[in-house]
């Protein structure tokens, strides 16, 4: 499965946008089997904006815990063994 780029968000957008203008068209025209084509496609564009909405979402949920540093494993470490006798 392909994902897609979330800066070309903007690009499917503008895809999304042509597709309902072109089913509109269609319609109009009475061009049956090009509005079932149309609407396969509209689904999947909207699929694709859903995906990358839901990966955003994802994104800023996730909260950076940080790395320990070597003097902070090594403290707890050490202070785990407790002292030698």
């Amino acid at each position: 499965m392909l994902r897609p780029d979330p800066a070309q968000r903007h690009r499917l957008v503008e895809i999304r946008d042509n597709l309902i203008a072109r089913i509109t068209e269609a319609e109009q025209e009475g061009w049956l089997g090009e509005i079932e084509g149309l609407q396969v496609s509209l689904a999947s564009t909207k699929e694709k904006l859903i995906q990358l909405d839901a990966e955003q979402a994802r994104q800023r949920q996730v909260i950076d815990l940080g790395m320990p540093s070597f003097s902070q494993i090594a403290t707890r470490i050490s202070t785990a063994r407790g002292p030698s006798s």
